[in-house]
């Protein structure tokens, strides 16, 4: 394959995260200024002004020009503030929203064949954008304005901003939407005509088309604000556009749709067209429309690790990162977080979250409004906090990390890549429910998300992948013939422990009680990672060595995992950790994975009473409990991007840096071992 090159004159352009994932033919991907080098084809954002440059360089070099456009499913929030675009569309011949031409889109409409499991694909596609409720941007609160919760008969009417160049190529004009108007009340008499107009018209910062006739009709309603699309859906029967995407989302909703200009999904059939293509001569399918404009015209890619992806991967994505932005969407406090976590804390409430922070809880509770959100991390939390909160009517949430954290520990201020955040309790407290704990007991687990926890969970175990993915030394040979157990030591001042392990409560009594249960199995000990680097409490005495065979403290976890028969815990996270492998697991307190079915328990816990399969559990464990951020970004992500994230980094090195051994000394040094 000869290696390619493409141009651009952009300097936009050239901040794409995600270019050279949705342009793989292409090699090298090159600014054009000065001295122009040689390149293969030239790239320029669709037909707007800013793109006159690359397409002139194109036509002087008789090269092809390749139009970008942003996707029809972006990102979660606008590029104006910061999100990056998920999809993009390339074409070579026009560009989608341009009906004086063909376009690529056009001709995979028009000329494609479309086998069935691509058309079932499809259909399935858009039946997650109408579970997830996504649009092309998803920025806006899903909520409708005051007075539209009748059921009274409503149209749907979509202006558009003055000088967007899909009206003009669109065959339409700014007499289109005044057209618009006046049929839709001659056809919709009874109607109540909504007319969506964009918020910056409304504030007097842009222009648009029907502000002023929709305000002097006494059967219009403006609505400004900023909302989801899918909610004014829900409540009309008919929807007219000119040219706006809002038209194929309305198809998708299963609405009918009127089109007074030609946007690409006018002329096969589907709409109720004021405006004719001698070209669209073909009568298609929603489905196949959807094929050919989802999931062949856009190509996706994940802007937080720069790699390629799907359709499925990115509504999958988006809906997660829209999930998390709308459950902590609001105002919050915080109340003695440590100068390093208030570094970073916020980002994991996402866009919508409005966050102060205070020295102390109690200057943060006399400063919060009722019905306000307190933020505490989760092992500073007591008994006298939950009162003050309650008598202050503001909803504690507790903060814990992740199951998917980070290269290397917390307590070498190791950024984390998830964290938890749990308005009712804290996933390792089984004195009380917990947000996790009502997922796994009463979460609906779609097929589509059962197979995400599949990939997921068998994705980690071909990666290697655990909570901190410290570097670790070559597992030891293993004697042949004996049940090998390992038994993982943890922090015995460990909250998990008090809260949850009310019987064994030291890792000298776990070791005592499995060798009780198996004289003659083969124990692996290995002490917390904590304990080892010297921060936490844990350390057996010298007797005790005596209770296990091996000492493997210094062996990578994975590998431990993959080479013994058993894991008994009293509650670590290895214990789920062996789960994603298939190993079976005795628990010996009420860690959040035990009680479901999976693991031979020593406790129950009332409250728990459904049988999960190991993707449900996966599924509520990593999908959908902990909240991801990208440290890059410092934007929601999930937890397939995390794992994306965490490979790149363990890529690069797993040797502690000179500031992570500074701080160990500083710490165990002045800090001690508390």
């Amino acid at each position: 394959m000869p290696r390619l090159s493409a141009g651009y004159t952009s300097s936009g352009i050239a901040r794409i995260r995600i270019l050279a994932a949705v342009l793989p033919d292409f090699s090298h991907l090159t600014r054009l200024r000065g001295p122009a080098r040689r390149v293969d084809a030239v790239i320029g954002w669709g037909l707007k002004p800013t793109a006159r440059k690359a397409r002139a360089h194109a036509r002087r070099r008789s090269l092809p020009y390749l139009a970008l456009e942003d996707g029809f499913l972006r990102s979660l929030g606008l590029g104006v503030e910061g999100f990056q675009p998920h999809s993009l569309v390339v074409d070579a011949r026009g560009i989608y929203y341009d009906a004086s031409r063909p376009s690529d889109l056009e001709c995979l409409i028009a000329e494609g064949a479309f086998a069935d499991d691509e058309l079932a694909r499809a259909r399935h596609c858009m039946a997650l954008l109408r579970r997830y409720r996504l649009s092309k941007y998803n920025h806006a609160p899903d909520r409708l304005p005051a007075g539209l919760a009748s059921d009274r008969e409503r149209i749907l009417l979509v202006d558009q901003t003055w000088g967007d160049a899909s009206i003009h190529h669109g065959g339409a004009s700014a007499a289109s939407f005044q057209q618009m108007l006046d049929e839709a009340l001659e056809a919709h008499p009874q109607a109540e005509v909504l007319v969506k107009v964009h918020p910056d018209v409304i504030a007097g910062k842009k222009r648009g088309h029907l502000l002023e006739a929709a305000r002097r009709h006494p059967r219009c309603r403006l609505i400004g604000d900023d909302l989801n699309p899918w909610a004014l859906l829900d409540i009309v029967d008919h929807v007219h556009v000119v040219t706006s995407q809002l038209g194929f989302e309305a198809l998708i909703a299963g609405k009918s749709v009127t089109c007074h200009g030609l946007p690409f999904y006018a002329g096969w059939g589907l709409t109720d067209d004021r405006q004719r293509c001698p070209r669209r001569n073909r009568p298609r399918r929603l489905e196949q429309l959807f094929a050919a404009a989802y999931l062949r015209y856009c190509r996706y890619g994940n802007p937080y690790t720069g790699e390629p992806d799907t359709l499925e991967g990115t509504i999958a994505l988006i809906a997660d990162q829209k999930r998390q932005r709308d459950r902590l969407a609001g105002a919050w406090t915080a109340g003695g977080f440590s100068r390093w976590k208030r570094g970073f804390v916020g980002n994991f409430l996402g866009p919508a979250a409005h966050l102060t922070h205070y020295a102390e809880s109690r200057a943060a509770l006399e400063a919060a409004p009722p019905g306000s959100r307190h933020l505490a991390w989760a092992s500073r939390v007591d008994d006298a906090l939950d009162e003050q909160c309650r008598q202050c009517r503001v909803t504690l949430a507790r903060m814990e990390d992740g199951f998917i954290r980070s290269v290397g520990l917390g307590v070498d201020l190791e950024r984390p890549l998830s964290l938890v955040i749990d308005h009712l309790g804290i996933y390792y407290d089984p004195s009380r429910p917990s947000e996790l704990e009502g997922l796994l007991e009463e979460a609906a687990f779609p097929e589509d998300l059962l197979r995400r926890a599949r990939a997921l969970r068998e994705r980690l175990v071909t990666l290697k992948l655990t909570k901190y993915n410290v570097a670790g030394g070559q597992l030891p040979g293993l004697p042949p013939g004996r049940r090998r157990i390992l038994v993982p030591g943890q922090v015995e001042t460990d909250a998990s422990i008090a809260r949850g392990s009310p019987e064994i409560r030291t890792n000298r009594a776990l070791l005592e009680a499995v060798r009780a249960r198996h004289p003659e199995a083969l124990l692996l000990y290995k002490p917390h990672p904590d304990v080892v680097s010297g921060a936490r409490l844990g350390a057996l005495d010298e007797t005790a060595h005596q209770l296990y065979d091996l000492d493997v403290g210094d062996s990578q976890i994975a590998d431990l995992l993959e080479a013994v028969d058993e894991v008994h815990t009293m509650s670590s996270l290895t214990g789920f950790e062996a789960l994603l492998r298939g190993k079976r697991v005795a628990t010996y307190g009420l860690p959040f994975y035990a009680g479901w079915g999976l693991t031979d328990d020593q406790m129950t816990c009332a409250r728990r009473t459904r049988r999960l399969s190991l993707d449900a559990l996966v599924a509520a464990t990593l999908l959908l409990y902990p909240t991801y951020v990208a440290p890059d970004s410092g934007q929601l992500c999930n937890a397939e991007t995390a794992v994306a994230l965490l490979e790149q980094r363990r890529s690069r090195s797993q040797a502690p840096g000179w500031k992570t051994r500074l701080y160990r000394r500083y710490r165990n040094t002045f800090i001690g071992k508390h």
